[in-house]
């Protein structure tokens, strides 16, 4: 059953995604007032949102030397293993001149992986990244599922039959699983093993589209919210699932706190909206795995 699900679910994760070194919270950058990190962070459409959204956050919060290079390609070439295996692409040569400089405090992916060896991708950037970045930490966003109402042509589900196919009675209950069993388990806690020295965790900004998308059913959001439509007003403007800008803000807020700590009951950040996007980043951020933050248990 688990080796189906994974093998499914790695198909539908196209734009995608031990034991603890009980240091390793103590080796995490910690934020200085006014003091930014240099990240670099590659990914996709489903990854890259959320790093643009952290750079306006983080400036906006008084991190005024926060500098973040961002590395994009679309869908499944996105990857990390897509973007290692592609030697010769600009965005390959990229990120390897970034890291060859040093001083890389953060390297964030995306969730997206192969099934035979989900951590080769992974496995590869952090070893490059580790020569002239030793003290580098890493973190994997967590991307949602794609298409909430399936395909036009009919052989991608809607989420709710595409959990119920694998044995799970919605779809959040699905990613549950997904998010603890496969990323966690099997990427997560072999990554760290492999590298016991070097920090590692992930952002649950998945929950955002999730959680976004519930409320907006339950009829929970206090801003007229379509679940499709214009990046101003939906929770998706593409049939595929990508995000309206309301999922964008909340998925940037968890970033903000994984990244910098940042209490956002006192955060000023102004998200435009009438819904509180920082209580529900707060309720994501809760209810991620503690040994899985970026602070750790």
């Amino acid at each position: 059953m688990r080796k189906l699900i994974f093998c499914i679910a790695t198909l539908i994760f196209v734009f995608q995604s031990c034991s603890k070194d009980d240091n390793l919270a103590e080796e995490t950058p910690q934020p200085i007032e006014g003091k930014g990190y240099t990240m670099l962070n590659i990914g996709n459409s489903f990854f890259r949102p959320y790093a643009e959204k952290l750079d306006e956050m983080a400036l906006e919060a008084g991190f005024s030397d926060h500098n973040n290079t961002i590395v994009f390609r679309g869908g499944s070439n996105g990857r990390a293993i897509n973007l290692w295996n592609d030697s010769t692409s600009e965005e390959h040569k990229l990120i390897k001149s970034t890291l060859d400089f040093g001083n890389i405090d953060f390297l964030g992916m995306t969730s997206g992986h192969e099934t035979i060896n989900p951590i080769e991708g992974f496995q590869a950037w952090i070893e490059y990244a580790l020569t002239n970045n030793p003290n580098i930490t890493v973190f994997i966003s967590l991307a949602t599922f794609d298409y909430p109402n399936g395909d036009a042509k009919g052989t991608r589900p809607d989420w709710d039959t595409f959990a119920l196919e694998n044995g799970f009675n919605s779809i959040k209950e699905f990613y549950d699983y997904y998010v603890s069993e496969v990323i966690h388990s099997e990427i997560i806690d072999k990554l760290r093993t492999e590298f016991p020295s070097t920090k590692i965790f992930t952002i649950p900004t998945g929950w955002a589209t999730f959680n976004l998308n519930q409320m907006n059913n339950d009829g929970l959001l206090l801003d007229e919210i379509d679940m499709f439509g214009a990046w101003d007003s939906s929770i998706f403007t593409h049939q595929k699932g990508h995000q309206g800008d309301i999922v964008k803000k909340a998925g940037g807020l968890v970033w903000l706190n994984a990244i910098y700590n940042v209490d956002l009951d006192s955060n000023t950040y102004n998200t435009n909206y009438t819904t509180d996007l920082h209580e529900i980043a707060k309720e994501i951020i809760a209810d991620h795995a503690p040994n899985y933050t970026s602070i750790g248990e």
